[in-house]
């Protein structure tokens, strides 16, 4: 009984590991497609950003096969230490990083350069999990949920203030988390109506942001909703079952960057109605998945783990595909496996390798 018992351990979850691996070779695929006219033009090679890519994604392999190995305990003991790690990351940014396309995200090392704000959400990821499993028996409280949100502000402001999409998305994940953790939903109803008057501030505090809210409702009347207008063009020419893999004309100079936040209108123009709705259900089924294994955690560590990297994909794929299709403002956030980005490429399939652990210690019976 007991060498049972060490074999179902040991066994990752082959649904989750095999979705995964359809996203990511699809998503290179379609990253090639999508970034050939750009390569091109840029760098004399059409394989340029496909290359790297690919580079990227074997890392990631890499690296997910290594954290999958490794008991999942081990990095929530280093959550302190990784959210003051990315913090400091992230101020650098501001004072020494990387300027690219009017962005400030990036900081270099020698030929390769790394963005700190994915860091930071795994960081996030690790560090509420590990703060919540210490106060475990308070997560109920009112006081509890103020605490563990305002331990984010430092971090919320620091990724912020040059990359608001990415703020975002930390507020998404620990409030995921503190809902998972916590009994009770009275206590929400306060902080969610604070969160709605924060935002509408932020809103107004910046004349830039107004500005983004007046091309998402009228795109065709300022210059910078042409990145929008173009995007609604790739989706309504692809039809039911789109023009063909490689076929697609509005990433010929007419969606600007169409390898990173629009993919996914060069896949709506591509592959049609069908292929598009095919790849959400597909990306449902990993966030079902991550799910399941969240629910059958043999701890509540592992399923805060597992509802922390749920959640942030959620949050992304959601927002990046309710952008592309003009839903929301623009916020500039990219499709997972699909939109360029070696850091996020890298740091997405190391948390699959910490699901793919959690996954391992099933609870039984």
């Amino acid at each position: 009984m007991p060498e049972k018992k060490s074999e179902a351990f040991s066994k990752p979850d082959t649904l989750l590991l095999t979705l995964v691996l359809i996203l990511v070779t699809t998503g290179l695929l379609v990253l090639f497609s999508a970034s050939e006219y750009n390569g091109r033009v840029r760098f004399h090679d059409s394989a340029y950003y496909f290359k790297k890519q690919l580079f990227a994604t074997a890392l990631g392999l890499g690296v997910m096969y290594i954290v999958s190995s490794i008991n999942y305990n081990f990095f929530i003991r280093l959550a302190p230490a990784a959210y003051l790690l990315s913090m400091v990351l992230s101020t650098a940014v501001l004072l020494v990083g990387q300027e690219i396309n009017g962005s400030r995200r990036w900081l270099s090392f020698g030929p390769l350069s790394f963005q700190p704000s994915e860091f930071a959400k795994v960081a996030v990821i690790l560090f509420l999990t590990w703060q919540i499993e210490r106060t475990q028996k308070k997560t109920g409280s009112f006081w509890f949920l103020c605490r563990t949100m305002l331990s984010l502000l430092p971090i919320v402001g620091l990724v912020g203030s040059n990359n608001l999409s990415t703020a975002i998305i930390i507020l998404g994940i620990g409030v995921i988390l503190v809902f998972v953790s916590s009994p009770g939903y009275i206590q929400f109803i306060g902080p969610a109506c604070a969160g709605v008057g924060f935002i509408a501030v932020f809103l107004a505090a910046e004349s830039y942001r107004l500005e983004r809210l007046a091309i998402w409702r009228n795109p065709e009347k300022f210059e910078k909703g042409f990145q929008t207008i173009q995007g609604l063009y790739a989706i309504g020419s692809g039809g039911l079952f789109g023009r063909g893999f490689g076929n697609g004309l509005q990433k010929l100079g007419f969606v600007p960057e169409a390898q990173n936040d629009m993919i996914f209108s060069i896949i709506c123009e591509e592959f049609g109605l069908v292929g598009s709705i095919s790849l959400i259900i597909v990306f449902g089924l990993l966030l079902w998945r991550l799910c399941v294994i969240s629910m059958h955690a043999r701890t509540l560590t592992g399923a805060l783990v597992a509802a922390g990297i749920m959640g942030h994909l959620a949050i992304q794929v959601i927002l990046n595909i309710a952008v592309v299709t003009n839903t929301i403002p623009n916020t500039g956030i990219t499709l997972p496996f699909f939109s360029y980005g070696g850091t996020s490429v890298v740091f997405l399939l190391g948390e699959i390798g910490l699901a793919l652990n959690v996954s391992r210690q099933k609870k039984f019976g």
